[in-house]
């Protein structure tokens, strides 16, 4: 090991312990990160992030998908949502890509809200998306099963990305029904892309996917791991008699797992803007709380089933500090780079890092 992966990996460590605090103490987010940290034997967010970094180009597309419609208000919920709007900031800031989130069309608004919010115009036109600076896409994928296929097909025929994330979409399980987080039913709520999703694996399209618990796009990834020991995933465990499980059936090249989704979403932003010596790409805290309180202006809810700006319990002050924290590291790390530059030879020389 040398100077730079000590530094991408200790980034990368801070980063992944932010984005996986546990202030419910439940303990699903350790549970679910040391199953994923021991298949990807290093940083979660810093090794989708080089990914990405080796693979997007200027102008290249990359889908965002998202959009978790919650019981009982058949609205979607923040969680996912806001941090879409932030990845796709993060994606023309980082690479000038053109960012294409896939959602249901309950989101359409909030993505154009939000997105102006953040400073980018929204077209539902991918032709004017490519032609367009400053721009970001939005396309409302169906809820329905016979005719998804078809959809993907179409939109691949339209408009081709160079890479996929994912962030806290709903994925089916094995017998093809969607699960909320307690095995309740969800199937005529959800956006089917996940049908996107696996056309565009079958095409080699690098893809990202972030998760909280097992039954979003990718987590079949870390199936025999979250069937062990998350509850409602395994086989006969949902609630809803389908039989089985949450656990979503689509994999990935690169898992993040989190505390909640878009925790994992800022890590990985974070990482990138280390990568690419770049504070602004990851947003502040100020952006944070204004793009929360458009999409709850847009009828987005917190998981608790307020309109109240919240993301899966979590409050602004909760989110917009896990933001701080992020990136005062990642600044931090930008800025005093070389002033401790004396101190790598010898710790290295003692080998602790030596296979880690």
């Amino acid at each position: 090991m040398n100077k730079e992966e000590l530094d991408k990996k200790n980034i990368g460590e801070n980063l992944d312990m932010l984005m996986t605090l546990d202030p419910r103490g439940y303990g699903v987010c350790r549970i679910l990160y040391d199953g994923c940290r021991k298949m990807a034997e290093q940083p979660l967010t810093m090794h989708a992030a080089e990914a990405l970094c080796d693979t997007i180009k200027e102008n290249d597309v990359v889908f965002l998908m998202t959009g978790f419609v919650l019981l009982p208000y058949r609205v979607p919920e923040m969680d996912g949502m806001v941090a879409t709007i932030l990845m796709a900031r993060a994606l023309i800031e980082a690479f000038h890509a053109k960012p294409v989130v896939i959602c249901p069309q309950e989101c359409v608004q909030a993505v154009i809200n939000c997105g102006h919010t953040v400073g980018y115009h929204v077209y539902e036109d991918m032709e004017l998306l490519q032609e367009m600076p400053l721009s970001m896409g939005v396309i409302a994928f169906t809820k329905n099963a016979h005719k998804a296929r078809t959809q993907a097909e179409d939109i691949c025929k339209k408009i081709m990305p160079k890479a996929m994330i994912a962030i806290e979409a709903p994925g089916a399980n094995a017998v093809g029904k969607y699960h909320n987080a307690i095995g309740k039913d969800v199937t005529d709520l959800e956006a089917k892309s996940d049908v996107l999703w696996n056309l565009l694996r079958d095409l080699g399209v690098l893809g990202v996917a972030i998760g909280d618990l097992g039954n979003e796009i990718g987590m079949h990834s870390l199936a025999e791991h979250i069937k062990r020991y998350i509850p409602f995933t395994s086989k006969n465990e949902c609630i809803c008699g389908c039989g089985g499980g949450i656990l979503a059936t689509t994999e990935t090249d690169y898992l993040i797992t989190a505390t909640c989704s878009d925790w994992g979403c800022y890590g990985l932003i974070a990482a990138i803007a280390f990568l690419k010596k770049n504070i602004r790409i990851l947003h502040d805290e100020l952006l944070e709380e204004e793009v929360m309180r458009e999409a709850s202006r847009c009828g987005m809810i917190d998981m608790t089933g307020s309109l109240q700006p919240g993301i899966d319990g979590f409050d602004l002050k909760m989110n917009t500090g896990i933001v701080s924290m992020m990136r005062q590291c990642t600044e931090y790390a930008l800025e005093h780079n070389g002033e401790f530059d004396h101190w790598y030879g010898p710790v290295l020389e003692k080998g602790f890092f030596d296979g880690v």
